[in-house]
């Protein structure tokens, strides 16, 4: 199972805080791997934050499209529905070193400081090898 844990705060920064990981929420995908004893494993993904370049953000239209807000990026409106393309990047998908949980544990998922700590050891590896790609592209 793939999850996301930054949720739509992760599409929905600001081109300036691209990179820059979101609040994990709750922890629910650390509660789920200690509730089932599954590995963690990061994923970090470079050049997808430069498809869509947001540069506002209209919250009035969400109850009618479903989505949180509506996004003025560097061509939508203006381009129409031409404008909603993604811009072409290339993408960089690095696995890292799984995270072992320690079996089936439903008294440590339930316990929200543990979940807390698991979920930010898994945001800070996640930002490490996220920064570390960074550090190697050319542009």
């Amino acid at each position: 199972m793939i999850v996301f844990p930054e949720g739509h705060k992760g599409v929905s920064k600001p081109f300036r805080d691209r990179y820059r990981l979101a609040r994990f929420g709750r922890g629910g995908f650390a509660h789920m791997a200690l509730n089932t004893g599954s590995p963690i494993i990061p994923v970090s993904v470079v050049g997808a934050e430069e498809t869509h370049i947001t540069l506002a953000k209209l919250p009035t239209y969400s109850g009618i499209t479903g989505m949180p807000y509506l996004p003025i990026t560097l061509r939508f409106p203006w381009l129409g529905l031409l404008g909603i393309l993604p811009l072409p990047t290339k993408h960089y998908i690095d696995f890292g070193e799984p995270i072992p949980v320690s079996g089936p544990n439903p008294i440590a998922g339930d316990n929200i400081v543990y979940v807390s700590s698991l979920a930010d050891q898994v945001s800070n590896t996640v930002q490490d090898m996220i920064n570390s790609r960074l550090a190697q592209r050319r542009s």
